[in-house]
């Protein structure tokens, strides 16, 4: 669908406003999606049923390109951006069947800093107001759903409490004497042959409907998509009639909620029910684990959940198709799209393109290790989005802040700091290589960068393996300022593939974050703290040593601290604490002081947030 480009470029929600829509239905139909296959929300998205799979299970399947990046300035280097424009190039320009599979992002960044993650300027997906607030209320119901279980924790400690006879706590969880089915599945799971109170002993009763959990374990905290940060740390059970039940908690941003690395990894409603009741809450005094199956609620939670697990279908600004799923974050949790949207495109579409959170060290290794791993899916190609900016500040160039203008560093030809730079994007490019998948470069073009830094980047990372590299103007020009790329990526998707993971499963905890930090980061090794040391011994006790590992990171540097730039080398990551999703399926080791729910900044942006009440536009979202 043509698109008219104006210079200067306007603001993205203004490009986005001005877009004209197709009808979704359109959208779908095109590319070989049925009514009776979509919930529509509205004229200009819906929900696609996951039993599509099973009508086109015998379809070819295209070919699947994951776009990463460098380690990015506070800005951004434009990777979700890239993924649009190339997807752009790829269906509006190169006549192929392609399909663009991003996350939902987080208000909790859209009104702080970071703004909308809808991408910019000509490589957008659309409606923008739309996929940067509520779409189809996923992330509502990861909260609702992360909450209730949260709930039920804190609600059965106070009730077993407070009634210390085990025949009356059995009777009042099972009124009518009948097992209700969160109780018969735990029965099942500890071996109790029993479906009612009456074929209980008293020892059994005491395993079934006690659960002894220890406050002091309890690692699910409440959430909320909002960067509050005032709610790190909390106490609850204040109230009168909650005396004795007091304990000290907090809250995570709901996109680092277990549940929402579970509806990103799922692979069919069964698999996301059995992945909730997996979920480990803590642990009895014995050291036992406690999950949300054992609480009762995980039937309940998967209720809440189910309509999310379909993926949602939008469009871009040149009408190609895309899918919004999920959203957890690439520093926190795996920080990918959902699986089941990607096995849906990669039977629609000749090309898949989708993207991995934060720097390649952080999402494209999660993607690798943890979603491919899940999925059984095998990339092709990797794009790796550099920019000129942010390979100058890898050389020392002068800080970059949002808000601020940039130093004259970034906007006047600097070769000299460009090269100084240049050792983070080739020690990503060799990381990529690790994995067996071949890589193309995308320089995310600005107006000030020069032709002789575009070529200074393009002849290093062909040297360092890059499979080539090639400047890219999606942003000011859609998808005709990425052709070179699409047909980069094109060639590169045609050449030999040994795709292989980074570690086998079976390896120790500690041997698996220690590959990870040596040859991803570049780390000489791993310290830990004593209560990480025992998270190891608990969790390899329990039978989760096998589970793959989700670093929580930060996103800046190579090392645990953001300050640190370009390439570093003799340096150790200390590994502050463990925890373990087990119904999403790993552990993720929490690195130096990674925070879990982010706070706002002096100037958040929803300041220039409002409506236009004579049109009903959203005004401000950029």
């Amino acid at each position: 669908m043509p698109i008219k480009i104006t210079h200067p470029v306007p603001s993205n929600i203004e490009i986005a406003q001005a877009a004209e829509l197709r009808p979704i239905l359109d959208v779908a139909h095109e590319v070989g999606l049925k009514d009776d296959e979509l919930e529509l929300y509205g004229k200009y998205k819906a929900k696609v049923h996951l039993e599509v799979r099973d009508r086109l299970k015998n379809a070819p399947t295209g070919k699947y390109v994951d776009v990463t990046a460098i380690t990015p300035t506070p800005l951004g280097e434009g990777k979700t951006t890239t993924t649009v424009g190339l997807s752009q190039a790829l269906g509006a320009f190169r006549n192929q069947r392609v399909f663009t599979c991003i996350r939902q992002p987080s208000m909790g960044p859209t009104f702080g800093i970071k703004g909308g993650a809808a991408g910019g300027g000509y490589a957008q997906v659309i409606p923008m107001e739309d996929f940067n607030l509520h779409l189809t209320g996923d992330i509502h119901a990861v909260t609702a759903a992360n909450n209730l279980l949260a709930a039920q924790i804190d609600a059965h400690m106070m009730h077993e409490r407070l009634i210390q006879d085990d025949e009356k706590l059995a009777k009042a969880l099972c009124p009518d004497g009948s097992f209700p089915p969160g109780i018969a599945k735990r029965a099942t799971r500890l071996g109790i042959k029993a479906n009612k109170l009456s074929e209980l002993n008293a020892e059994q009763r005491r395993r079934l409907f006690r659960l002894d959990i220890d406050p002091a374990s309890i690692t699910w905290q409440r959430v909320l998509d909002v960067n509050d940060r005032m709610l790190r740390g909390i106490e609850i059970g204040l109230g009168e009639e909650e005396k004795g039940s007091e304990r000290r908690t907090g809250f995570d941003i709901t996109v680092a909620s277990e549940i929402m690395a579970i509806l990103g990894l799922a692979t069919s409603l069964p698999d996301m029910r059995e992945r909730f009741g997996r979920m480990v809450i803590g642990t009895n005094y014995q050291g036992e684990p406690v999950t949300a199956e054992d609480l009762g609620v995980a039937g309940a939670v998967t209720v809440l959940m189910k309509d999310a697990l379909m993926p949602t279908l939008m469009q871009t600004l040149e009408g190609t198709p895309a899918f919004v799923h999920a959203g957890p974050f690439a520093n926190i949790a795996h920080g990918n799209s959902s699986i089941v949207a990607d096995q849906i495109a990669l039977k629609l579409a000749d090309y898949v393109v989708t993207e991995s959170g934060f720097g390649a060290d952080i999402g494209m290794e999660k993607f690798m290790n943890i979603k491919c791993r899940y999925s059984g899916l095998v990339p092709n190609v990797v794009v790796l989005v550099a920019t000129v900016r942010a390979l100058k500040m890898h050389g020392g160039g002068p800080r970059v802040v949002l808000g601020r203008p940039l130093d004259k560093a970034y906007t006047e030809e600097n070769i000299g700091l460009l090269e100084k730079g240049m050792p983070n994007l080739l020690r990503h490019i060799e990381n990529a290589k690790k994995f067996g998948v071949p890589v193309v470069v995308a320089v995310n073009s600005f107006k000030d960068d020069t032709d002789a830094e575009i070529e200074f980047i393009r002849r290093a990372a062909e040297k360092a393996g890059a499979e080539s590299a090639h400047k890219s103007s999606h942003w000011a020009h859609g998808g005709a300022g990425a052709t070179e790329l699409a047909d980069a990526v094109m060639a590169a998707a045609k050449k030999p593939n040994n795709f292989q993971f980074l570690y086998p499963l079976d390896l120790p905890i500690k041997q698996k974050i220690e590959t990870i930090a040596r040859e991803i980061y570049g780390a000489d090794g791993c310290d830990y703290t004593p209560e990480a040391e025992g998270k190891i011994e608990l969790y390899t006790r329990n039978g989760f040593g096998n589970l793959p590992i989700c670093m929580a990171k930060t996103h800046l540097s190579f090392t645990a601290d953001g300050t640190v730039k370009g390439a570093p080398t003799g340096f150790r990551i200390l590994i502050r604490d463990i925890r373990a999703s087990v119904g999403a399926g790993f552990l993720y080791p929490l690195v130096g002081s990674m925070r879990t729910m982010p706070g706002l900044p002096t100037r958040p942006a929803f300041y220039d947030v409002d409506l236009d009440l004579k049109t009903g536009k959203v005004l401000g979202l950029f």
